[in-house]
Formats: C-alpha cells, structure tokens, sequence
C-alpha cells in the first residue's frame, strides 16, 4: 500500500466541526492551537491546514461566530514548529493578491519551504456583504475565473519578484515583490469541488481537497477522486487529492458511536437553518459543489463531511480504505476533542495503518 500523507484541519473557529449544543464546547485559541499542531508535529503528521471564516452561523451554539484569523495565526504556528506543513487560508475577495503574496512569502522566511496558501473563493455572501465586500450573486458564476487571476498574480511575484498582468478583475503596474519565497514558489491548495472548481485546481493548485462523504463509508468519495485525477491528466500537472473526514474514536466501536449519538441529540438548528440559507445563494451550484454538500439534511451536525466512527482498530482499517483509493495522496482529519483525538490517533491509530508504515516517528508518542 502506498504511504498517504496526514493532516490536520485545526479549529480556528468555536467547537471546531459540530454544529451542536452536546459536543465539547470550547473558544479558538493560539495555545489551542499550539498544542494541538505541536502534538501532531510530534505524532509525524505532514500537514495543518486552518481555514478563515469571517461571520458564523448563531443558535444556541454561537457556532462559528468566534474566529481567529488565518494567516496571523499560522504565522505564529510556524515560530513554535520546525518540520510540519502549514497552509493558511486566503479568502480572496478580501485580500488583494499582492498582499498576500507578500504575507505568504514573509510566512515563509519564519518556515522555509513550509507554508502554503489555501484559495478561498466564498460561498456565505453575509461574511463579505457585512463589510461592504461581496460583489452580488452574480460573483457565484466567475468566482473560479477571478480566482484564477488571482493566482496568477501571486505566482508571478513569487517567480519573478514583479507582476504586470492585466486582466478582467486585476491589474499590475510594475508590482515589485522582495524578498522571494523558498524556490521561488509557495504551494496552493484549492477546496472547489464543482466542475470548474476541479478545473481550477487541475489548472493552479498543488492540492485539491475532496470532501469525504457518509457515514464509515471510506471510498465512496472516489469518484470525486477520479475527477480531479482526470482534469490533472489534461493539465499535464501533478495535482494531490487531501480527502476531509472527522474521525470519532473510541476503546470500542458501540462507545464511539454513542459519542456521535450524543452530538446528534444536540445539534444546533438555528445554526444549521443559517448554513443551510446561506449555502442556497449559489442557485447555480453543481451536484458535486461544496454548497450543495452543506445543504444536506443527514449530517447537519458536522456540515456533512464525511465521518469515520469506531475503535482505533476500525477507524486504521477504514483509514487505509481511504488511502487505498486511486490518487489519494493525503487524508486530513477533524476530531471531535482535538487534542485526545489527535493523542488518540497518534499513540492508537496510526501504527496499525498500513499506510503510515514508515512514515510515523518512532515511538509516537508526544513530547
């Protein structure tokens, strides 16, 4: 079986991916954070993604509505961490790419040849239209070609140190950049899981990430998998599939899931209400978009990613399923109770994987 990469999608925002009055509820923090990517460092994890959300979804839970910011905190993460991946998040119609060509490349001189960025087209008009952002729903049909763009900017002053593109939504005049990052380049990871957001990763990103989908069913997300394997096929590019599950881990598979019982009892719907009102403004949006997957009623309660519930020995063996799938080159994980569950997925589950043989630190165990 071939090695698969492991990451970490840490909680940048309030109860990290349950939309639920039952689940551990807790603020975002730096030392959170610390402590959860210090110990995934420590376990050989590859990677630590944070997204940005700039408005939550209320009810009871507040969910969401207590956020730290993405760049600032992973520029700290990357001062207290000196192998593991970090990938910020840019959400794109709020930063003008120069900046944030230049925000990436200040990350990289703290972490060389460590730092990504994470391109974050937008889908909840309310976090932008509170700040007199958001361009009209009209933005939902040209989004991938304004990210596009905005990309392209960002590669040229990481390339070239200067940047004179002209296009339909930006335009450089002799745009300088100095210091360069590492090798002149900084990775990109895409999230669109729609026809043209696959397109958009095929064409730009080094990474895609695919949403895992239902309940201990490991490889149903292949055909997500096979899409972006044959947009990259067009391309001529190599571009890497990081597939999203939320592991729920227990001594037993019967304890695990009367964890994911509980959580379910409690579920916040006004805050599901909210995401739901929002995730239909894109009426356009294709089967396979990240909008249409959050608008299903099933797995409200963690935003319909997919979910891996059982004991370490079950979730290793569904984890290599997942691994197993054709041009599956990573798995990033969310966790009920981040720092037991990535304690828990270090010291338990990741030395029965077949595909972490090789890849995890001897002993495994945190400092």
């Amino acid at each position: 079986m071939a090695p698969v990469d492991i990451g970490v999608f840490i909680p940048i925002g309030n109860n990290g991916w349950l939309v639920s009055t039952t689940s551990p509820q807790y603020k975002p923090s730096f030392e959170l954070n610390k402590q959860i990517v210090q110990k995934a460092e420590s376990y050989g994890f590859d990677f630590a993604l944070s997204m940005i959300k700039l408005r939550g979804f209320g009810g009871k839970s507040e969910f969401w509505d207590h956020n730290l910011e993405s760049f600032t905190l992973m520029s700290a993460l990357a001062a207290v961490t000196s192998k593991i991946k970090l990938f910020a998040s840019s959400a794109i119609l709020s930063l003008p790419p120069a900046v944030v060509a230049r925000m990436a490349t200040t990350v990289d001189s703290v972490a060389p040849g460590r730092f990504g960025v994470n391109i974050v087209t937008g889908w909840q008009p309310a976090e932008y239209s509170q700040m007199g952002l958001w361009p009209g729903d009209a933005y939902f049909g040209y989004r991938y070609d304004y990210a596009t763009e905005y990309v392209r900017v960002m590669k040229e002053l990481w390339r070239d140190g200067v940047s004179d593109f002209k296009g339909a939504h930006f335009a450089m005049e002799d745009c300088k950049l100095s210091p360069r990052p590492t090798g002149g380049r900084v990775e990109i990871v895409a999230a669109g899981q729609s026809g043209r957001g696959v397109e958009f990763a095929s064409e730009w990103a080094d990474y895609n990430f695919a949403l895992g989908v239902g309940i201990n069913t490991p490889t149903a997300f292949a055909q997500a998998t096979a899409r972006l394997v044959e947009a990259a096929a067009r391309t001529g590019r190599d571009v890497g599939s990081y597939v999203l599950f939320m592991v729920i881990a227990a001594d037993t598979d019967e304890a695990a899931r009367a964890k994911w019982t509980l959580y379910g009892d409690g579920v916040d719907a006004e805050a599901v209400a909210w995401m739901k009102s929002q995730s239909s403004k894109d009426t356009k949006a294709d089967a396979h978009s990240t909008a249409a997957a959050l608008g299903l009623p099933e797995g409200a309660v963690n935003l319909n990613m997919g979910t891996l519930i059982g004991s370490y020995e079950s979730i290793a063996r569904m984890l290599d399923e997942v691994a197993d799938v054709p041009g599956t080159k990573g798995i990033m994980l969310v966790f009920d109770d981040f720092l037991q569950g990535v304690d828990d997925f270090g010291q338990k589950i990741q030395p029965l994987m077949k595909s972490r043989q090789g890849r995890a630190p001897a002993g495994g165990a945190a400092s």
